[in-house]
């Protein structure tokens, strides 16, 4: 019987400013929670601890071809507070979270005059579409392993733009769920896990191209990678 479940994120974080309101909420606990998003690649997701979960299909030994993103279907504003809960259950892998992401030419991101997308990481940052992508997770390369960062990217491209310092244990020693956070406000850009600021960016619109506006938000996972996620909200000013 899956495991009876009632966390509520009652802490607003203290980086989000105090005047924006809660625009969308997603406990993300069952399937209908889930219904109108989209999922590119070939995954799995499933609720078996109350939660959702999201694994590829897939053999990692495919390479990019196991990979995947699941799509939020709202559209959200260029001034925003993601809040989420994340915990890892299997490793190695890596988990990224897209925002601001929009197809090319101003178009939606679901827009049928774009090029399918099925999961490959070239089709994100050098595909029809912009977004920036944190990097939270990094567990799939020796290398990640061995010194654990968070990498904030731009793209159209492949613009690393910021780097932390990673704070999350492995699978072995992950006690809970980790509250994760990136706020986008004007130019400014920064990540906290636990209310702890792991990176900031100040995006001068120049550099790697104009600044980005509103967009959709994804959860992205290298296979083999399987981890759990709970209570998405997003906050913004009042429209």
């Amino acid at each position: 019987m899956a495991e009876e479940v009632a966390l509520v994120n009652t802490n607003r974080s203290g980086l989000i400013p105090q005047h924006w309101e809660q625009l969308y909420f997603n406990p993300l606990q069952s399937a209908e929670d889930v219904a109108e998003f989209r999922m590119e690649g070939e995954g799995a997701v499933t609720f078996p601890r109350g939660w959702m979960r999201l694994e590829s299909t897939r053999s990692a030994a495919e390479g990019q071809r196991a990979n995947l993103v699941f799509w939020c279907p709202e559209e959200l504003p260029a001034d925003i507070a993601i809040s989420w809960r994340f915990r890892p259950i299997r490793e190695p892998g890596l988990a990224i979270l897209f925002f601001s992401a929009r197809g090319t030419e101003g178009r939606d991101l679901f827009d049928s005059s774009l090029s399918r997308r099925t999961g490959e990481y070239e089709q994100y940052h050098h595909g029809e579409m912009n977004a920036l992508h944190i990097s939270y997770f990094r567990r799939m390369w020796a290398e990640e392993r061995q010194f654990h960062t968070c990498n904030l990217r731009k793209s159209y491209g492949f613009h690393l733009v910021a780097q932390g310092a990673d704070p999350l244990p492995g699978v072995h020693d992950a006690a809970d769920f980790y509250h994760m956070l990136v706020l986008k406000k004007g130019s400014s850009i920064t990540f906290a896990i636990n209310d702890l600021q792991v990176l900031s960016w100040e995006d001068d619109g120049a550099a790697y191209g104009p600044l980005l506006a509103g967009g959709k938000l994804g959860f992205r996972q290298m296979a083999p990678l399987i981890a759990e996620y709970a209570e998405l909200i997003v906050y913004g000013a009042s429209p």
